[in-house]
Parts: C-alpha cells; structure tokens; sequence
C-alpha cells in the first residue's frame, strides 16, 4: 500500500509537471482570447453606434442644405419671373413710344403734303382769277407766305 501511495504522489506530481500546467495555461491562453475578442467587439459597437450617429446628423444636414438649396432656387426663379415682368413692361412703353413717334412724324409729313397740295392750288386758283402768269419767284414767295400763315393757324 506504501508502494502504491507512492506511486499515486509521483502520478499526482509528474501530472500536475506535464498535464495540470499546460492545460491550466491553455485554459489562461483562451481566457485572454475570449477576454481580448468581448473587448474587441464592444469597441466595434461603440465604433458602430459612433458612425450611425454621424451618418444620422450628416443625414439630418444634407436635408437641411437641400431645403435651403430649394428654398434659394424658388427666391431666385420669383426674382428672375419679376426681372422678365419688368423688361416686358419697359420694352411694350419702348414699342408704345416709338410707335407714338411714328405717328407724329407721319402726320407731320402728311400736314407738310397737305400744305405743299394746297400752296400748289392756291397758287394756280389764283393765277387763274388774275388771268396772268406768276413767275417762279413770286410763286415761291406766295407759298412761303401761305405756308407760314397755315402754320400760325395751327
């Protein structure tokens, strides 16, 4: 029994030498494994949790631009539409002006036509009642003379 006392100490000793040891630090080995990946992880969520929060305010200022990108579109088509609106009005007046010009001018023309017709007929209506012929100078002077007195009757 002392033999195998004995021997079961020298078992026990050369177990816990060769087996105990290496298994204990194989158990340590994995302990530190797992240890080191749960931190690891928990790093990546923290990480993961970090940029979803960045994606959701980027997110949240991107929209913000785009409504004032919009809103800066719409202020400046309503500038542009009263811009249109204004040219528009000032080339119509521009048309109605020169439009009132032509009118001037052309009844101008066709007063001084008139005047021209009717110095003519003077001329000759009265050449016939004096019965003589009227030189060109005198016919000159004569139509200036009615000229003037048409223009002041005016």
């Amino acid at each position: 029994m002392l033999v195998q006392l004995v021997s079961f100490l020298i078992l026990l000793a050369l177990l816990k030498k060769y087996a105990w040891g290496p298994l204990m630090n194989k158990m340590e080995e994995r302990e530190n494994h797992i240890s080191s990946e749960i931190d690891i992880a928990e790093k990546n969520r923290t990480e993961a949790e970090k940029a979803s929060r960045e994606a959701s305010e980027e997110l949240k200022k991107t929209r913000q631009e785009a409504q004032s990108i919009i809103e800066e579109a719409k202020l400046a088509g309503q500038q542009q539409e009263q811009k249109i609106i204004e040219a528009a009005r000032t080339a119509a007046e521009n048309i109605k002006k020169s439009a009132q010009e032509d009118i001037e001018k052309e009844t101008e023309k066709a007063i001084q036509a008139l005047q021209d017709q009717v110095a003519t007929l003077s001329v000759q209506i009265a050449s016939k009642v004096i019965e003589k012929e009227i030189n060109a100078q005198d016919q000159e002077k004569l139509i200036s003379e009615y000229i003037k007195e048409l223009g002041e009757g005016r």
